[in-house]
């Protein structure tokens, strides 16, 4: 399969780093879920076949629900390595979205089945680990890798909150996945904070709250 000529970088942001470093393997990183008032922040860190494309790869923000399903299942059937991993709403409460956000990374570049030569994490902040661990501003634009890692924490998210939309209806979280639209503080509003919910992300919630009713 070959990648869409509108995104040749994408490839060859992999590609120039194993003919110029060497490198063996090559893993990405990302997360999904860090503005959100409720669920958990997922994380996903991909490695990806050398000289091997997937038609349609992308950001996962500039994907549909659909194509991101699609894709999903063609990262886990096709990488090398993959592995998702989540640190629930009562973790970020304790130690901070960002700090939760790094952790899920972490914890899922080190359950890999193969240990990469390096990681590139998407944003400006990177978790400790034992190998290098790069930096790539906007990097699910940038790296194929770091795209696949996108897709598959967007995805793994979005079903997990589907789970949450069956445990808690009353909430809608099957229609807006826990972020912060009119909606939601109003239901928020209705019917409570739910246990699912993050605390520390909602300590305006009044003020926020009147914002909905005036709007």
């Amino acid at each position: 399969m070959a990648p869409r000529k509108a995104l040749p970088d994408l490839y060859a942001f992999e590609q120039k780093l194993y003919s110029d470093y060497g490198y063996n393997w090559v893993c990405g990183v990302d997360e999904a879920g860090r503005g959100p008032l409720a669920g958990p922040v997922f994380a996903a860190a991909v490695i990806l076949p050398k000289d091997f494309t997937i038609e349609g790869l992308n950001d996962s923000k500039k994907l549909s629900e659909k194509k991101r399903e699609a894709l999903y299942e063609k990262i886990i059937e096709k990488a090398v390595a993959y592995k998702i991993c989540s640190v629930d709403e009562g973790q970020i409460d304790r130690i901070n979205i960002l700090a939760a956000s790094l952790l899920a990374m972490k914890t899922a570049v080190e359950g890999l089945s193969i240990r990469p030569d390096v990681a590139f994490i998407d944003g400006n902040r990177v978790p400790d680990l034992e190998m290098p661990a790069v930096p790539v501003v906007k990097g699910d634009g940038q790296s194929a890798s770091i795209a696949a890692a996108s897709i598959l924490a967007k995805v793994a998210r979005d079903r997990f909150m589907l789970e949450l939309d069956r445990q808690y209806p009353q909430y809608s979280f099957a229609k807006h996945k826990g972020y912060p639209t009119k909606e939601h503080y109003r239901l928020i509003g209705e019917y409570g904070v739910s246990p699912v919910h993050r605390k520390s992300f909602l300590k305006n919630l009044n003020a926020h709250l009147k914002k909905v009713e005036n709007s």
